[in-house]
């Protein structure tokens, strides 16, 4: 066989093999995740986006929020004028840290007063959210859909103020043991999670979760809204089930 010859061959068969081990594009399984919430008691909506596409189902139903909300109450806080460019204080952390990781709403409470509507407004117009809708008197009533709270979820710590974008995502890296449910069951091996979630106080009423997965510059978000359970622990279910389908195959696909 003459050089040239061999030397396309050996071109060819190594470019083949490079196209057949390259890690296929993933996207959610929608299809798997739509079946399986058709089938569970309840309204339902969820939403996926990676940074060049976005997936929904019934994704700009609106839920109330209950402590989904507290994620924007936090990028307010921090992003006050008189908190983002200083060193964040015990007083600052009394506030954040139980209303992040054990959802305390007494908390949460306080901080939208600090904060106040206004400022809650601007983080979802920085998030380019279209159906958001603060109710002041009690925040668990603010109305949110799954569309708006994956694209919060995507940006939330280019949204929250530089220098305490890490602080942010700590809080919600370590939510408490006995609130990590749903997504947090279904992690894909690998991946870091970042999430909040909101229950009706074990009633079922609603039961939601968002997230941000990363994996070195990747990244892909995450909102199951939920509402009419029957129960908190068929919530929860019904979270970790749509969870594991969307997901499915993160740990070992190609994300655009």
């Amino acid at each position: 066989m003459h050089g040239k010859t061999l030397t396309a061959v050996v071109v060819l068969t190594t470019s083949a093999t490079a196209f057949a081990a390259a890690p296929r594009p993933w996207r959610p399984d929608m299809t798997a995740a739509e079946r399986y919430a058709s089938h569970r008691q309840g309204t339902i909506a969820f939403a996926v986006r990676t940074r060049t596409r976005s997936w929904g189902w019934h994704a700009t139903t609106t839920f109330p929020s209950a402590s989904v909300v507290k994620a924007m109450l936090l990028v307010a806080y921090l992003d006050m004028p008189s908190v983002r460019a200083r060193r964040l204080r015990a007083s600052d952390g009394a506030l954040l840290v139980p209303m992040i990781r054990r959802s305390d709403n007494d908390a949460a409470s306080k901080v939208l007063s600090i904060v106040g509507s206004a400022r809650v407004y601007a983080v979802a117009r920085g998030a380019r959210m279209r159906r958001f809708a603060l109710v002041n008197g009690w925040w668990g009533l603010s109305r949110i859909d799954a569309a708006d709270q994956a694209r919060f979820f995507m940006r939330i710590d280019v949204l929250t103020a530089r220098r305490h974008r890490t602080y942010a995502l700590r809080l919600l890296k370590t939510i408490t043991p006995e609130q990590r449910w749903g997504i947090a069951r279904a992690r894909p091996r690998g991946w870091r999670l970042y999430f909040k979630g909101g229950w009706g106080s074990g009633t079922g009423l609603v039961n939601h979760q968002v997230a941000l997965l990363t994996r070195g510059n990747k990244r892909v978000s995450v909102a199951i809204l939920t509402s009419g359970n029957g129960s908190h622990a068929y919530g929860r279910q019904t979270l970790r089930g749509i969870a594991v389908r969307l997901l499915r195959g993160l740990d070992s696909a190609d994300v655009p």
